[in-house]
């Protein structure tokens, strides 16, 4: 296997900062202050955190073989437990921690 440069390394890298930091700003410097966002890019700023999420579940859930051990459980513990506190706190960094950490001790447990 060959191995790039460190010269070459550093070069993409900094390329691929310096693209990411220009994407991430772009809405800032297209929708700035002066002028009213347009509807369309309200109504997706709505409506795309919802479809994400259920496109992620999706990922998530679509390898899971109901019909053999462990039958899904780990999975759909964590699904249920991130739900519950996603509904109770409305917090979604705790409720993804707390979903991550009971699906990974219960796949070293079950």
């Amino acid at each position: 296997m060959r191995s790039i440069p460190d010269s070459q390394a550093i070069a993409l890298i900094a390329i691929m900062s310096l693209l990411t930091f220009f994407v991430r700003g772009l809405p800032f410097l297209l929708f700035s202050g002066k002028s009213k966002t347009p509807a369309y890019i309200m109504y997706l700023g709505k409506v795309l955190p919802y479809a994400i999420i259920g496109m992620l579940v999706v990922y998530c859930l679509k390898s899971v073989n109901f019909f053999a051990t462990p039958y899904g459980i780990p999975e759909l513990a964590a699904v249920c437990l991130t739900a519950a506190v996603h509904i109770y706190k409305r917090n979604t960094l705790l409720s993804i921690a707390l979903g991550t950490a009971c699906y990974m001790l219960l796949i070293r447990i079950i």
